[in-house]
């Protein structure tokens, strides 16, 4: 098996397009999409759903891809639910950051199941308390403004 090259157009250092099959804890693979258990993982179970081809954007998916891939993903939300209490799930773009062992400019979808008072609860009530915020109706026509344009 050995390395698992996705595509002729991937770059030569991104991570997931060179995915060692034989070393990375592959759950499954179909046509446009492969399941792998998350390493460094944020809780046990932590799942990537990554597109073979090499993309940055759901954006850039073609409707195929993107069928597939919310298809593996709602099908997984499932399976975690035998064994968590609930699930997140999420995507980062972010490319204004630099790569590193935690960011990877690849398109992949996480899968964290939950349960209460998880390693997330905590932070959760942090976030909830200090970082959100109620909209103020100048951000709310500003935001829409944004998207309209």
């Amino acid at each position: 098996m050995g390395n698992h090259p996705r595509t002729s157009n991937h770059p030569a250092t991104c991570r997931f397009c060179h995915i060692n099959v034989e070393r990375t804890r592959v759950v499954e693979e179909f046509d446009h999409v492969m399941v792998i258990l998350a390493n460094p993982r944020l809780m046990p179970g932590h799942l990537l759903v990554i597109p073979k081809r090499h993309v940055e954007r759901i954006s850039e998916l073609e409707d195929s891809e993107i069928l597939e891939l919310f298809h593996v993903v709602n099908a997984y939300c499932d399976k975690i639910l035998k064994f968590a209490k609930g699930y997140m799930i999420k995507n980062n773009f972010m490319p204004f950051l630099e790569e590193s062992r935690l960011k990877v400019n690849h398109l992949h979808v996480h899968i964290l199941p939950r349960v209460f008072d998880d390693e997330l609860y905590a932070d959760a009530l942090f976030e909830e308390s200090t970082l959100y915020q109620d909209l103020t109706d100048e951000e709310i026509s500003d935001i829409r403004k944004k998207l309209d344009d």
